[in-house]
């Protein structure tokens, strides 16, 4: 007896509910984990949230769009990183539902739902999409582009071009890898007939004066003297490092997509199966479409890997999110107008492992990870008792509220969240921190923090090089998430008290 599961009948049937579903599932998932299992926020997000505090147009860190959201979801969250974390969420949604409509344009809606749901099983939409900032911030703005872009190449839209102005003006906000990745529309539009005729009309004038008010302020600031550091090339002895690098770059793009490897192999029809197995039809795809997503399948991954790779980064540039966002829609239009599901329960739950597995590994690493002695997890930092702490400390020894914090650059961060929302000063290179000079901390007064190995705390010799007056505190302990066999975190302190006012 032919037997067809509810699920293949809801895609058949019912496809933006399934989708719907399985977004929210995942997106769900994501928001709980953290809420639940991080005693701190990542390294990198706390950081995002220290700059964001700013309110700087621009920085040596970027352009300003992520570390603003940033900031405003903290506000509203009533200065909780829970408002960063539901941002976050909101930006994969918003990812996903640009995949959809891209897909539902191309391939037809059932196959659309195929394509979002093998992109799901990318494990760089889990715990990497989590820590909102300027990488995670491009992969909405990245789909969008791309669905204005096949509107306006693909439809014959006209009225997209005000949309795509908005994406590539925002996108150029988001991230300084923005740039160069805007290269590769332009070049498809250029080399393909049907886009040098869009190109061909005023409205890419109109579009590009959109785009020029919305990075005016960025545009004065980078004129006005403000530098985004620019990475260096590669010395020749250095070219065989970078070229193995490159092929690391590629291989760890290729392990997210484990999850559809193992899908598209289960649905084989070489390993058997029913007979006449539940199949899902769509209408032929227009050839652009599959020279479309075929070019932004594998352009920004090769691009940006060989770019990452000559200039020493540590992951593609424009980030793993953007690079892998067309995998499971290329896989899709590959398998044809007629897609069978051979091994439906099989599917079901490889699909569900697939989905759930980045959250089970995270959630044992939590749990064991304290107990084996392995290295510490910046989650498992009480963020909030360490705020607390020392901007308590601070007040009760000056009768003021803790204004700036300097010293570890992650401990600095991590209070910067407390409850006085202090100034960060790097003070290792107090440059990249234009708010905030050496000479205006010594002015108002602040804490300078460092790990302490022992319980007598004394400063790392270039924190005592900095601020050669500090008088230390005997370290503060405090305890982890989960303490397992890890020794207290011990925190090196001093206070920096304000001068008084001439």
């Amino acid at each position: 007896m032919r037997f067809t599961s509810l699920i293949v009948e809801l895609i058949r049937a019912r496809p933006r509910l399934v989708f719907w579903l399985a977004v929210s599932i995942q997106s769900g998932l994501w928001l709980l984990l953290p809420l639940i299992f991080y005693a701190s926020p990542p390294r990198d997000l706390a950081m995002v949230l220290a700059i964001g505090r700013e309110h700087q147009v621009g920085s040596e860190f970027g352009p300003p769009l992520a570390f603003w959201l940033a900031d405003l979801a903290f506000r509203l969250a009533g200065n909780h990183v829970a408002g960063v974390y539901l941002l976050a969420q909101l930006s994969a949604v918003l990812t996903f539902w640009a995949l959809h409509q891209l897909a539902r344009a191309m391939v037809g809606a059932q196959h659309a739902v195929i394509a979002v749901l093998l992109t799901l099983t990318v494990t760089v939409f889990a715990a990497p999409g989590v820590e909102f900032g300027p990488l995670l911030l491009l992969r909405p703005l990245w789909a969008l582009m791309l669905l204005h872009l096949w509107q306006i190449i693909g439809e014959g839209r006209r009225n997209a071009w005000f949309a795509l102005s908005i994406d590539v003006g925002l996108l150029l906000l988001a991230a300084p890898s923005a740039a160069p990745l805007l290269l590769l529309p332009i070049g498809f539009a250029l080399v393909h007939p049907r886009g040098r005729r869009a190109l061909a009309s005023v409205d890419p004038l109109y579009a590009l004066l959109v785009i020029a008010v919305l990075v005016l302020p960025y545009g004065i600031w980078l004129l006005r003297g403000g530098v985004v550091p620019l990475p260096e090339l590669p010395a020749p002895d250095q070219l065989a490092a970078r070229a193995l690098h490159w092929g690391e770059l590629l291989i760890a793009l290729l392990v997210p997509l484990a999850g559809i490897a193992a899908l598209a192999a289960l649905n084989l029809k070489q390993l058997g199966g029913s007979a006449e197995p539940p199949s899902l039809h769509r209408p032929p795809v227009d050839p652009l479409a599959r020279q479309f997503v075929y070019f932004f399948a594998l352009a920004p991954a090769v691009a940006g890997s060989v770019l990452g790779a000559l200039f020493g980064f540590d992951q593609v540039v424009g980030g793993s999110g953007v690079a892998l966002l067309l995998a499971g829609l290329a896989v899709v239009i590959l398998s044809g107008d007629v897609i069978y599901l051979r091994r439906q329960r099989l599917l079901r739950v490889a699909w569900g492992v697939a989905v759930a597995a980045p959250a089970a590994v995270l959630i044992t690493l939590i749990v064991v990870q304290p107990w084996t002695g392995g290295a510490e997890r910046d989650t498992s930092l009480p963020a909030r008792d360490i705020a607390r702490f020392f901007s308590d400390s601070f007040e009760r020894r000056t009768n003021k509220p803790l204004e700036a914090v300097a010293g570890d650059p992650h401990l600095a961060a991590l209070i910067g969240l407390g409850p006085t929302r202090p100034h960060w000063l790097r003070d290792a290179a107090p440059e990249s921190t234009p708010w905030l000079t050496l000479d205006e901390f010594a002015k108002v007064g602040g804490v300078v923090v460092w790990r302490a190995s022992d319980t007598v705390g004394l400063p790392p010799a270039e924190i005592a090089k900095r601020f050669p007056d500090l008088v230390p505190e005997i370290p503060r302990a405090f305890e982890w998430m989960i303490s397992g066999r890890q020794p207290l975190l011990r925190i090196g302190w001093a206070i920096v008290r304000p001068k008084p006012a001439p």
